[in-house]
């Protein structure tokens, strides 16, 4: 017998991302369950302890790593039945409010993190299918589309809904509609977490590659990706997953990380040139080879100076 809902219980989770080594990074925690699961620092808001919903989950985090967040934005409000079974067999219903935080990685950051049992993730190991600074993933045309297909053809707005978000000859891949993708996904039980919320009848090993998170984490991350690649476009976000001072090649090399896309040298550095979002340090990095490389810094008026201030990068190359 199913147990009625009477209750309510709001969770605040965290997409905390950085950027190291080139790859984008998203910060988890272990569930300690059987089987293991990463999942985003979470938890519940307490109205008699929490004045807002974002002190909640700046004190979560606290407690759960050593990070002190910075910036933070409210992405979804995430309330479908069948998430957290265990929750609702009590009678409960969770809700969850996701938001997105960015950060820069410091070596004292890195240490406390090992000891707090967090750890950043390449986020591409948990939607590889996102990742295409190599070219197109070879799973997209392999599994994913020859799969969604026959699943789209019962209905006719599953077709549309599947060009749009993993186009065609006629329609780009945009990186933007990470998170329309895996709920196609997760729709299609092409996902492992589409098997464990009872969506879908089949085993966990004929899913997709990729890694499954605990709960909603998984859709939460991609909200998060779609977000910040959008976002880049017309806010000058990205660097507040920057340094003080870096190199011209660093900034492009972070913009591809989170945006999934590799993109042409000479005319990212017209884009940037042409935004005048950055400006000359007039120091210099030695590089292992070849001429030291200029410094710039983030140009912090462009933020008086007009609404729209973010990198429009074009097609990818």
């Amino acid at each position: 017998m199913t147990t009625a809902l009477n209750a309510v219980e709001i969770n605040l989770s965290a997409a905390i991302a950085a950027v190291a080594n080139n790859d984008p990074l998203i910060l988890t925690t272990a569930s300690g369950g059987e089987p293991e699961r990463d999942e985003l620092p979470f938890g519940p808001f307490n109205p008699l302890e929490h004045r807002t919903f974002e002190t909640g989950l700046r004190e979560w985090v606290a407690e759960q790593t050593p990070l002190q967040l910075g910036y933070v934005e409210q992405l979804y409000t995430f309330g479908d039945r069948g998430r957290h079974k265990t929750i609702e067999d009590r009678g409960l219903h969770v809700v969850s409010v996701g938001y997105l935080a960015l950060t820069r990685i410091t070596d004292n950051s890195s240490e406390q993190l090992r000891k707090s049992g967090a750890r950043w993730r390449n986020w591409y190991s948990f939607l590889p299918w996102e990742d295409w600074r190599g070219g197109k993933p070879a799973m997209i045309d392999e599994d994913i589309r020859p799969t969604l297909q026959v699943w789209a053809h019962a209905l006719p707005s599953r077709l549309s809904r599947l060009r749009m978000a993993f186009g065609d000859e006629n329609i780009a891949w945009d990186e933007e509609r990470a998170l329309e993708r895996y709920e196609l996904l997760y729709e299609a039980g092409l996902i492992e977490e589409a098997v464990r919320d009872g969506r879908v009848d089949r085993p966990p090993s004929s899913c997709l590659p990729g890694l499954a998170m605990s709960f909603d984490h998984r859709r939460i991350l991609a909200t998060a990706i779609s977000r910040l690649r959008a976002k880049l476009k017309y806010r000058p976000v990205v660097f507040e997953l920057m340094p003080p001072t870096f190199t011209l090649t660093a900034l492009q090399e972070t913009v591809e990380a989170i945006s999934g896309r590799h993109l042409h040298k000479q005319n990212f550095r017209r884009l940037v040139e042409t935004t005048e979002l950055v400006e000359p340090t007039g120091a210099e990095q030695t590089q292992a080879r070849g001429r030291p490389a200029a410094l710039y810094r983030f140009r912090h008026n462009v933020l008086e100076e007009r609404n729209v201030a973010g990198l429009r990068v074009g097609n990818r190359s």
